[in-house]
Parts: C-alpha cells; sequence; structure tokens
C-alpha cells in the first residue's frame, strides 16, 4: 500500500467515525413495517432513539418530509445518513455494525444473502400486496411482472426456506429478518399459503431473543 492510500485511507476512517457518532434515531409506528427494522435494531444490539410518528399529518410535516418524502415509516436516521425502505435498513445496518455478524462475509454465502433479501423487496412484495388487492395477472401477461404469477413466489419461498437452516446458509442475518418477517406476516394474516415449510422456518427465527424484544417494545407502543 503506496503512502497516498494509506493517508486516503485515515482520512476516509476518520470521517466515518464523526458520521457514525452521531446519535441513531428510528422513527416508527407500532402498526407498521418499522416492526422489521426495530426487530434489525435489537440484533445489532446498538443504542437508538424511538420516535413514533402518527399516520396522517405527522407523517406530511415539512420536518419529517425532508426525511422522507413518500411519508411513510420506518426512516432510520444517524447524522447525516438517512435510510428508508425496510430491506434498505436491514442491510445498512448489518454493514454499519459488522460485529453483529448479520451480513455473510463468504462470495457464496453473501450471493444468497443478497439474492433473498432482494427477492423479498421485489417480487414477494408486489405478489402479496397485489394478491391482497384482488388483483391476479392475466397468464398472457406474467412474462411482463416481475414475480410471474403468486404460485411460483410461494414456490421459490419453500426452496428459499428449505436449502438451508437460514436463508444465507448455516448463519442467521439480516435477510432472514427481512423476508423472514414477510414471511410471518403472511402465516399470521393468510396472505401466504401455510406451507409446512414456511411455518417451521418462522418457528425457528420468530424464537430468537432480539424477536421478542422489539415485539414486546412495538406491542407497548400499540394505541390504547
Amino acid at each position: 500500500m503506496c503512502a497516498r492510500d494509506i493517508v486516503t485511507r485515515r482520512f476516509t476512517d476518520a470521517a466515518t467515525m464523526r458520521g457514525m457518532s452521531d446519535e441513531l434515531v428510528f422513527y416508527t409506528h407500532p402498526m407498521s413495517r418499522g416492526r422489521i427494522a426495530r426487530w434489525m435494531l435489537e440484533e445489532v444490539g446498538v443504542p437508538y432513539r424511538t420516535e413514533v410518528v402518527g399516520y396522517g399529518a405527522p407523517m406530511r410535516t415539512p420536518e419529517y418530509l425532508a426525511k422522507n418524502p413518500m411519508a411513510k415509516v420506518p426512516t432510520l436516521v444517524r447524522g447525516d445518513a438517512v435510510i428508508t425502505e425496510c430491506a434498505a435498513i436491514c442491510a445498512w445496518l448489518a454493514d454499519a455494525y459488522p460485529d453483529a455478524g448479520l451480513a455473510p462475509s463468504s462470495p457464496v454465502d453473501r450471493a444468497s444473502y443478497f439474492r433473498w433479501l432482494f427477492f423479498g423487496a421485489g417480487p414477494v412484495e408486489a405478489a402479496v400486496t397485489n394478491r391482497s388487492m384482488g388483483w391476479e395477472v392475466p397468464p398472457d401477461k406474467r412474462g411482463r411482472v416481475g414475480y410471474g404469477d403468486f404460485a411460483s413466489v410461494m414456490d421459490t419461498l419453500v426452496f428459499a426456506v428449505s436449502r438451508a437452516p437460514y436463508l444465507a446458509g448455516e448463519r442467521f442475518s439480516a435477510a432472514d429478518v427481512y423476508l423472514g418477517s414477510q414471511i410471518g406476516w403472511g402465516l399470521q394474516f393468510g396472505t401466504m399459503e401455510k406451507r409446512p415449510e414456511l411455518e417451521a422456518y418462522w418457528a425457528r427465527i420468530s424464537s430468537r431473543e432480539a424477536h421478542a424484544r422489539a415485539k414486546a417494545m412495538d406491542d407497548a407502543l400499540m394505541p390504547k
């Protein structure tokens, strides 16, 4: 490594440390996908402050829209870093706090990690949402839709959870938090088929202590 590279690396590391020294603030609502981000935060195990944002006008204040123009939760802020979208929040936390071991390091496991993380954010989200709205893709138009059809998504989910104990291999990762949460909700609310492979997988990951802590925190914030 040349002297210029050493200086650049030291400058980058110092800038990173300054950016990461700010408070971690979590904007959420207990009746939202913020529950996914909460679980991830509890898995990471770092201090954070929770700000509950009400639906409607509170999410459309100029101050909040400056953080999330979609007027949605969750939003995670640390210093100048603003992260929205649950999959991005999970991936960012896994990379920002590597000691938690929630992002695989090996190329093979990392391939599966990204594959299923983005499968959840794309095909699964779209397929479940469309089905819940009563929208079915005509057979002759399935090639134009990212997820094809609902049955293919369900078959792929079974494939994903049956290959190894966890989505990225032998170790639990942020992909399990994100896609696993979607599976858990799908089984609970009937938006996914209760296939035995999915039920076994959800039972396995939902027994984690971090999940229990996160659920208790959000349940305590539910409107009375």
